[in-house]
This record gives C-alpha cells, sequence and structure tokens, in this order.
C-alpha cells in the first residue's frame, strides 16, 4: 500500500479544492510530491502541513505572494512578519470600511457628494417652494463648488443658508429659476437682473453668494464652471447672469471674468 494520499484526498482533509492546491504548487508555496509507482502524486504529513499552513495564512488575509517568505521564515521573522501583515489588514479594513460608507451614501445620491450640511440644505427648499428641477440644479451649483473651490465650500454654504432666510432673496432666486423658460429677449430678464444687482448691493453678506466662490488658481475659469453649469440648455438663464453680473461689477465688485462670448 502506497504511503500518503492523493491530491483529492490531500485538497478535502485540508479543506481546499484541488484547484487551490495546484495553484499552491504554481506558485511554488508547496512543492508537488513524487510520483509513486502507480504514476500517482502521494501527500505525506509534511506535505498536508504545509498546505495547512498555506491556506491557514491565506484565510487569514495574507497576499499569497507574500505566504512563500512566510513559511520558510524562522520563528523571529514570523512574528515580525505577521505584524507587519497585521498592520495591512488594519489599512485594508479601514480603507472596506470606508467604501461601505460610500456605498451607504450611494442610496442617497446627494449624500454621496455632499456633506450632511449641504444635504439639510437643499431638503429645505421645497419647503421654501423650489421645485424639484430647481433643487437639482442647486445641488448640481453646490456639487462644482465642492469641487472647484474646495477652500470656499464651507463659507458659500453659510452665505447660502442664511440668504434662505431671507423671503425676498428666496423669491428672487424663485423668480431666477422661472426665467429659463423665458425668451433671451425678454425685457423681464433685464428688470429681474436690475432688481437682483441691487438686492445683492443692499445686502453685503448674500452678495458674498456670488463673490466668495474664486478659486486661488484660475479664478474665472472655475467661477464660470460653477456659475455657469446649465446654462447651455437656458439661454434666457445665461443672459440674466450676465446682466446680473454686469450690474454688480458696474457698482465697482470684482467678479471674475466675463468670459469671452
Amino acid at each position: 500500500m502506497s504511503n500518503g494520499v492523493t491530491i483529492g484526498q490531500a485538497a478535502a482533509f485540508v479543506g481546499v479544492t484541488v484547484k487551490t492546491v495546484r495553484h499552491y504548487h504554481k506558485l511554488g508555496l508547496v512543492e508537488e510530491p513524487e510520483r509513486d509507482s502507480s504514476d500517482y502524486r502521494r501527500y505525506g504529513s509534511a506535505d498536508l502541513l504545509r498546505l495547512v499552513q498555506a491556506r491557514t495564512l491565506a484565510a487569514a488575509g495574507v497576499p499569497l505572494a507574500g505566504i512563500g517568505p512566510l513559511l520558510d521564515a524562522d520563528a523571529a521573522r514570523f512574528a515580525a512578519a505577521l505584524v507587519d501583515v497585521e498592520r495591512q489588514l488594519t489599512e485594508r479594513n479601514e480603507e472596506l470600511a470606508a467604501r461601505r460608507d460610500t456605498l451607504h451614501r450611494l442610496g442617497d445620491g446627494n449624500r454621496a457628494l455632499l456633506p450632511d450640511r449641504a444635504v439639510a440644505l437643499l431638503e429645505r427648499m421645497p419647503g421654501l417652494g423650489f421645485t424639484a428641477d430647481e433643487v437639482a440644479a442647486a445641488r448640481e451649483g453646490l456639487v462644482l463648488a465642492r469641487a472647484l473651490v474646495p477652500e470656499g465650500f464651507d463659507d458659500h454654504l453659510a452665505h447660502v443658508e442664511h440668504a434662505l432666510r431671507d423671503p425676498r432673496f428666496v423669491a428672487l432666486s424663485k423668480r431666477a429659476a422661472e426665467c429659463a423658460a423665458w425668451e433671451p429677449d425678454d425685457p423681464r430678464i433685464a428688470e429681474l437682473a436690475t432688481a437682483m444687482a441691487d438686492h445683492y448691493l443692499a445686502s453685503p453678506a448674500q452678495l458674498k453668494i456670488v463673490t466668495g466662490l474664486q478659486a486661488r488658481t484660475e479664478s474665472a475659469t472655475r467661477y464660470e464652471m460653477i456659475a455657469r453649469h446649465g446654462e447651455e440648455e437656458a439661454p434666457a438663464a445665461a443672459r440674466l447672469a450676465t446682466l446680473v453680473e454686469a450690474g454688480l461689477r458696474a457698482a465697482g465688485v470684482r467678479i471674475p471674468g466675463p468670459r469671452p462670448r
């Protein structure tokens, strides 16, 4: 009777698949036994022990490329290597936890891209009479502001939060959103632009909503990406923004741009 067990028996005893055993052989983690007189590879106790050790380390999260050196290390090196593996696993767990948090936040599209404070602001807007489309446009603006001018985002958020407590600001903002459906030459656009510019000039804190998003580099480009988002589909809104900015500039307010049109 031949000593040792077949590869199938070895895999079953150790708790892995035959494919895994062969993969361990390919990686050099466990040497292939010599064939016996019946041309079968027979696994002895030492082979099974090595398979168990490799399987245990792999199950503990040790990368397969690092198992071989661990199996061949002396006790001191083995202990030191395990400390390093534990550190790597801790870092990996922290990364996985962060990914899980992102996935949970993806259940709410707003929370995936914006901090809770910005989400709370958006959730206030329907109660102030803003439509779902207007809230969506505000969300896009906040996402762009956070990405392009992160150093000014918290202050910008504070200015908008404060402004939404002002009924006049809310009314003008809703009117501005409505004008997207107007014709670009509608005379109401110039009237609304004057009213908005006058309101900003009379409310320095709210004026910072316009002037605050000025990045340290490529200021005009970043500002325009935020201020002009969505205007390709709304020429009337683009004209309104241009007239409001012109009115503010005429009063001496510094605003990046204008971009050539």
